[in-house]
Parts: structure tokens; C-alpha cells; sequence
């Protein structure tokens, strides 16, 4: 695919999200420094999506998620210094729901699989812990019993989260798990000198194998495949610095694709992180990757999303087997 256009102003992509029907309506999202943007056109033109608030000064926004139902629903969700953003006609108007003073900065968001049905939200912030919201993003509480570290970097939600109420936290110091749809936490096995966790991925199959995937600030890549009770590091030759996202193929069980995106580039393994080859090929010239989405999710030739650190988002396909 041709490379997108680069948006207008320059500054660090937070985050990209995608609709679940991508590829029959092109809508995505771009969480950047000076607010949120949105495209039709699956990434080609952006137009700023807070245009209805009428801001008087750039909104710097960390994360962006939309609901696994936004054919429907069409609801999306965005975090911002003090609060949260809820949009449901698309992203083109929004409810600014704000959080309790001290106002907290919301790093990341995670939408139930089930939100149709629950209407679960969870939000992780700096140091406040993790809000919650089980009427559709409408009203929030900070849910942080048994959360020993408030500074909350990244969240996980199990595939089956409408049934075992499974969810992750990493921190500054660890991982924290949820058994009751995050109301409660328990710190999981994980070794304190690899901390902070910055970025949780689980198998799409998480209920049947419990592997679960960690990127860590400074000291790579892990990988537990009990649900986090033992860990090793995985790619250690070439993982380094800081494992900003973890992307996981989800469809066959017998595919082991993974792909992360670290201090050092993009990197994707075919053999559940045994094997690791860095990605060269195709990248744009100059830019600092900060941010990549699978819109038709991990797979030969299937095209990713990639944010800049200088604001730009580009398309570039993924390299093909063999």
C-alpha cells in the first residue's frame, strides 16, 4: 500500500486504534500530544476529532480504545490529563468525564471483550491506580484494592473477561492480577528487577493456555506460560531497551506470531518468540516508531499502521513467509 499522508502538525503518536471492520469502513484513531485524530480513509487524510469541544489549547491525548461492538455502537474512548473522553457517534462529538481531583493522567484504556453486554471499562493511571467503569464509560471509581502500586503503566484483559473476570496490570514495580473483573488485585510472580512493566499482551487463547507476554522498560521481552507464575525472557539477542506494545497473532492456535515494538524497531518472531528477526525493509525514512496497529491483525503480507514520534502515521505491509 502507498504510505499515508503525514498529518499535519508534528508531534509523538501516542497510540493507534482501529474499527474492528476496518476494512470495509477505514475508520482509525491517533492518540497524539496535541489531541486525537481521526480518518475515514483508513489512514490516508486525519481530521481532528475534537473539533466539536472547540478547545482553546492542544489536549494531549495518551491512549485511545474503541469497543470491540463499534459497528454498533459505535463508541470510543480516550484518556487525557484529569479524564476521560466518550464518544458514541464515532468520534465526532464527545462527554468529558472528568476524575477525581487530583486530577490523574490516563496512560491506558481496556475495553471488555464483552462490552456490548457489561459495559466495562478500565483506565490506568500515573498514580492513581485503575478507575473503572461498568455502565459504558458514563461514570467512573478508582478500584485499587490490594494494588500496592498505584503507578499503573499498562493493562490486559483476558479474551474470555465476561466470563473469568481476568485482568492485568503492569506497574512500576510488577504485575497485579484481577480475578473479579477488576475490583480487587493481587501482585503475580514476577522477578522486581525487570520492573517497570510497560506494555501486557494475552494469547487469544489465554483461557485454555495462560500465556501472557510482559514488556519491560529496560529489560526486554517475557513470557509466562502459567498465567505468571514463572517467566522467561524471550529474544534477548536482538528485545532490548524498551517493549513499548506486544501484538499477537490471533486465529489458528497452531501460529506463534508475535511481533513487538522496542527501543530498538520492529521486530517479529514466528515461533512464539524463540527466534526473532528486526524489520528494515520498508520502514520510513527518519522516523522514530512509536506506535503500531494490525488493522487485518498479524499475518503474511497483511498491512500494519505505523506512528512517528514527529506525528506522521505511514502504511507499510508486513513481511510475507518464505
Amino acid at each position: 500500500m502507498t504510505e499515508a499522508e503525514q498529518i499535519e502538525s508534528r508531534d509523538l503518536v501516542y497510540g493507534l486504534a482501529v474499527s474492528p471492520r476496518f476494512a470495509l469502513d477505514g475508520i482509525c484513531f491517533a492518540a497524539r500530544a496535541s489531541g486525537l485524530y481521526r480518518s475515514e480513509d483508513g489512514g490516508l487524510t486525519w481530521k481532528d476529532a475534537y473539533r466539536s469541544l472547540e478547545l482553546r489549547q492542544a489536549l494531549v491525548t495518551a491512549t485511545v480504545a474503541v469497543s470491540p461492538a463499534f459497528d454498533e455502537d459505535r463508541t470510543v474512548f480516550a484518556g487525557v490529563p484529569g479524564g476521560i473522553l466518550r464518544s458514541s457517534d464515532g468520534g465526532h462529538t464527545w462527554i468529558v468525564v472528568e476524575l477525581p481531583s487530583p486530577p490523574p493522567f490516563v496512560l491506558d484504556l481496556a475495553v471488555s471483550p464483552g462490552f456490548s453486554r457489561d459495559g466495562v471499562v478500565l483506565a490506568a493511571t500515573v498514580e492513581d491506580g485503575v478507575f473503572r467503569s461498568g455502565d459504558r464509560g458514563a461514570s467512573w471509581a478508582a478500584w485499587n484494592f490490594g494494588l500496592l502500586d498505584l503507578h499503573v503503566l499498562s493493562l490486559a484483559l483476558s479474551p474470555a473477561f465476561g466470563q473469568d473476570e481476568t485482568a492485568f496490570a503492569g506497574t512500576d514495580s510488577g504485575i497485579f492480577r484481577s480475578t473479579n473483573g477488576g475490583r480487587a488485585w493481587r501482585e503475580i510472580d514476577f522477578p522486581g528487577d525487570l520492573a517497570p512493566v510497560v506494555s501486557l499482551a494475552l494469547s487469544p487463547r489465554f483461557p485454555q493456555d495462560a500465556l501472557l507476554w510482559a514488556g519491560t522498560e529496560s529489560s526486554g521481552l517475557y513470557r509466562s506460560p502459567d498465567g505468571g507464575h514463572t517467566w522467561t525472557r524471550h529474544g534477548s539477542d536482538v528485545v532490548d531497551g524498551t517493549v513499548n506494545q506486544i501484538l499477537l497473532r490471533v486465529g489458528d492456535p497452531a501460529e506463534s506470531e508475535v511481533m513487538v515494538l522496542a527501543g530498538n524497531g520492529l521486530l517479529i518472531s514466528r515461533d512464539g518468540g524463540d527466534s526473532w528477526a528486526k524489520w528494515k525493509a520498508g520502514l520510513p525514512t527518519g522516523c522514530a516508531l512509536t506506535a503500531v496497529a494490525a488493522p487485518s491483525g498479524l499475518g503474511s503480507g497483511a498491512p500494519l499502521l505505523l506512528g512517528c514520534a514527529d506525528g506522521s502515521v505511514h502504511w507499510l505491509d508486513q513481511p510475507k513467509e518464505g
